[in-house]
C-alpha cells in the first residue's frame, strides 16, 4: 500500500467520523428533546481532541518519519481495522437512535441487549482499542500504535466508569456479569 492510499484511507476515516458526530447531534437531539440528560461533558471534550489528534498522528508519522508500508503485518492490521469498523457499526445499529459520541442518558429506558451487547458491555469502544492499535499499523506507525493507546486507556477508564455511573442500576443488573470488552472476561 503507497503511502497516498494509506493517507486516503485516513480521509475517509476521518469523512466517517464526521459523519458519525452529525448522527451523534441528530439523536442527541431527539433524545434530549425526549427528556434524556446529558453528563461527562468535559471528558467528552478532551476524547474529541485525542480522536482528532489520533488522525493527524496517522498521517504525520510516516510522512515525517518516511515509515514504509510493513507487507504482510500491514494488511493483517488493515483487516483489524476492518474487523473494527464492523463492530463499531454492529453496536451503532444495535443502539439505532440511543447510539451517541456523547454521554446521554434516557431515564427509565431499558437498556439495549440486542446486537453484540449480548455478549459485551462495550463493543464500539473496543473497537476503538482495536482502531487505535490497527490503522497506524497499516503503514507502520508503531509509535502512534503505542502512544494512543495508551491515552486511550485512560481516557476510556474516565468514560465508562462515567458511562455506567449515568445509566444506573437497572442498567448494572441488566449487565451483571457481562464482560466488558472480551466474553467470558470477566471485570465488575
Amino acid at each position: 500500500m503507497t503511502l497516498w492510499l494509506y493517507s486516503g484511507l485516513i480521509a475517509l476515516l476521518g469523512v466517517e467520523r464526521l459523519y458519525e458526530l452529525r448522527l451523534s447531534r441528530r439523536n442527541a437531539a431527539k433524545a434530549l428533546a425526549a427528556g434524556a440528560f446529558e453528563t461527562g461533558t468535559l471528558h467528552y471534550r478532551f476524547m474529541t481532541l485525542f480522536h482528532g489528534a489520533f488522525l493527524i498522528s496517522c498521517l504525520a508519522e510516516p510522512w515525517l518519519m518516511h515509515r514504509a508500508f510493513p507487507g504482510m503485518p500491514g494488511l493483517v492490521a488493515l483487516a483489524f481495522a476492518g474487523v473494527a469498523q464492523g463492530l463499531r457499526y454492529w453496536s451503532i445499529t444495535a443502539l439505532g437512535e440511543r447510539w451517541n459520541t456523547r454521554l446521554i442518558v434516557l431515564p427509565g429506558a431499558a437498556p439495549v441487549m440486542s446486537g453484540p451487547y449480548r455478549f459485551i458491555r462495550h463493543p464500539n469502544y473496543l473497537a476503538v482499542v482495536i482502531e487505535l492499535v490497527a490503522v497506524p499499523l497499516i503503514h507502520g506507525s508503531w509509535i502512534t500504535a503505542l502512544l494512543f493507546s495508551v491515552g486511550n486507556a485512560v481516557l476510556l477508564r474516565v468514560r465508562i466508569r462515567a458511562e455506567e455511573r449515568a445509566l444506573g442500576a437497572s442498567w448494572r443488573r441488566a449487565f451483571v456479569g457481562r464482560a466488558r470488552f472480551l466474553p467470558g472476561v470477566r471485570h465488575g
